[in-house]
């Protein structure tokens, strides 16, 4: 529990170790994650059978699909046997396959590692912790530290990846990734707060109790859509980029500014309006915009501008991003119950991974097969819909002053 400050719009001590505690597990994780993406592909066709690219795709994507096959088992079972466990658990299982990656001899171990990297699936169990250690009051800003440390570790991973892997290759980026999932256990046993006793002691809760919730049903196609979205982008980004005369080793020179910009006006606007009562139209507004994002790069597939207006659409982009990554999970842990927020949060990541894992793979396949066009018009067609299906939802200010759990 927590205790109340003067302000109470304001994070406490313990609330703000809670949070960047629980920032830096993700941070850490993603890090390594990200780390290995950007070269990934290209280093995966030297190993033997290599030569398959449905299979160096199958490597990439796998993690997703184990992760989003796992994420509700481990949120259930952190509402039962507590959080803190169930992340070191799933943080050593995230370390051996990374630990099998780096060692993997051709790209058939190499695919087995990735799976058993993706069986480490803790995201709901970190951020039930969170919501279990924060108000309402502040819980959004909470969970935007943790949007942020990933956005951050993404830019980073750009700049880095490349120069780490010129110095020690893709199996040394995968032993990167394993020390860094073995630093993610000594913050949690070390300095992310003890987890109230409540989630020891309460009642199990309940999957269908969440699969019933219509709230928590919206928020699930929602954050679907917009990882699927996210992710097909990038099948097709690259390439405009280079077309607008950026070379590929450059492209974080766009990438950088548009996430850190995008940081400041999500600070500037989603946590005032919160507290204001305007956090449903701010979310609404998220969704138009991207919506707008995929339509204006709809029209740059084939008009080809400058860099100027590709930067601009990826700032645009982003804004939207980092809202939603910020006040989504957020909306969530209110949304659950306090015995089954696991469970709401293992489903709510499940469709986040899975999000990913059909972005990479429909993506891929409309880019291919109808360009990139294509891509555009389907993820604008998709963010009218998730327009549509958030449309009735409630979400007013939060409770000032009310306690975590």
């Amino acid at each position: 529990m927590t205790t109340q400050p003067e302000d109470p719009n304001r994070l406490t001590p313990l609330e703000r170790r809670s949070s960047a505690s629980l920032a830096l597990i993700f941070a850490l994780r993603m890090l390594g994650l990200f780390l290995v993406l950007p070269v990934f592909a290209l280093e995966a066709r030297k190993y033997p059978g290599g030569e398959d690219a449905a299979r160096v795709g199958l490597a990439m994507g796998i993690y997703g699909l184990t992760q989003g096959v796992l994420q509700i088992p481990f949120g259930m079972a952190s509402d039962r046997f507590g959080r803190k466990p169930v992340m070191v658990v799933g943080l050593l299982i995230f370390a051996a396959g990374s630990a099998l990656a780096a060692w993997a001899p051709t790209l058939s171990w190499l695919v087995a590692g990735r799976a058993l990297q993706g069986a480490g699936a803790i995201s709901a169990a970190v951020t039930a912790l969170l919501a279990d250690q924060t108000r309402d009051a502040v819980r959004t800003k909470a969970m935007a530290l943790v949007g942020a440390s990933i956005g951050v570790m993404f830019a980073v991973s750009l700049v880095l990846s490349p120069l780490l892997n010129s110095l020690v290759g893709l199996h040394g980026l995968f032993f990167i990734t394993m020390t860094l999932a073995l630093g993610g256990i000594a913050v949690v046993l070390w300095w992310v707060p003890p987890e109230p006793s409540l989630h020891v002691d309460a009642a199990r809760g309940g999957i269908l109790d969440v699969l019933r919730h219509r709230g928590l049903l919206r928020l699930d196609f929602g954050v679907f859509v917009l990882h699927a979205v996210q992710l097909s982008m990038w099948v097709a980004l690259p390439a405009m980029l280079v077309q607008a005369g950026l070379e590929r080793n450059h492209h974080w020179w766009v990438y950088l500014p548009a996430v850190f910009g995008s940081f400041i006006v999500m600070g500037a606007t989603l946590f005032p309006l919160e507290r204001r009562g305007y956090l449903r139209a701010v979310f609404l507004s998220a969704i138009g915009l991207i919506a707008l994002v995929q339509i204006g790069l709809l029209w740059a597939s084939g008009a080809q501008p400058g860099l100027g207006v590709m930067g601009t659409m990826l700032f645009l982009f982003f804004c939207g991003f980092n809202v939603l990554e910020a006040s989504q999970p957020s909306l969530a842990s209110r949304m659950a119950p306090a015995a089954s927020r696991g469970a709401a949060l293992g489903v709510y990541n499940t469709l986040q991974s899975l999000g990913f894992f059909a972005g990479g793979a429909i993506g891929g396949w409309l880019v291919k097969t109808y360009g990139p066009q294509a891509l555009f018009t389907c993820s604008a067609i998709a963010m009218v819909a998730w327009l549509v299906v958030a449309w009735p939802m409630q979400a007013g200010a939060p409770r000032v002053g009310a306690k975590a759990g």
